[in-house]
């Protein structure tokens, strides 16, 4: 199994923006959850971040016949892009959506999701840890 983790604008930020928010754990430390679960799993991964909503458009379209999901965290595109949500749909890859904090406590806009439109499970609330519960969830659901 190949999975694809997406990150927006600002999550390479992590423990410099906001930590009462998103925690002191750092962008590197993101990064080093991710390929231990990976290990763990015994699955294949692939990170990349962008604050370009359209880095992000491409790199689900190249996601196409390669990868076996899609985690995504849209960060503040999450609240906007269409683009990010029509992407999604048009390769068909089942993606779950990662979410550092709890979004639905926190302002207004931020309850809209277009991305989560999409993804078939959304996970908030659980700092960096959302991402190993997405990709655990990915790999038990659609195999190793």
């Amino acid at each position: 199994m190949k999975i694809l983790v997406l990150n927006g604008p600002n999550i390479n930020m992590l423990g410099i923006r906001e930590p009462g928010i998103y925690g002191k754990q750092t962008f590197s430390d993101l990064l080093d959850l991710i390929n231990q679960t990976a290990k763990e799993t015994g699955i294949a991964i692939d990170q990349y971040q962008s604050n370009h909503e359209g880095a992000l458009v491409d790199k689900i379209q190249a996601a196409y016949g390669d990868y076996d999901g899609i985690v995504i965290n849209p960060a503040a595109y999450t609240h906007t892009s269409v683009a990010i949500l029509d992407a999604l749909k048009s390769v068909s890859i089942p993606a779950v959506e990662v979410h550092i904090s709890d979004v639905d406590s926190r302002e207004a806009f931020r309850q809209i999701s277009y991305a989560g439109m999409y993804c078939e499970k959304t996970i908030k609330g659980q700092g960096i840890d959302g991402y190993r519960q997405a990709i655990i969830y990915l790999t038990e659901k659609y195999g190793s």
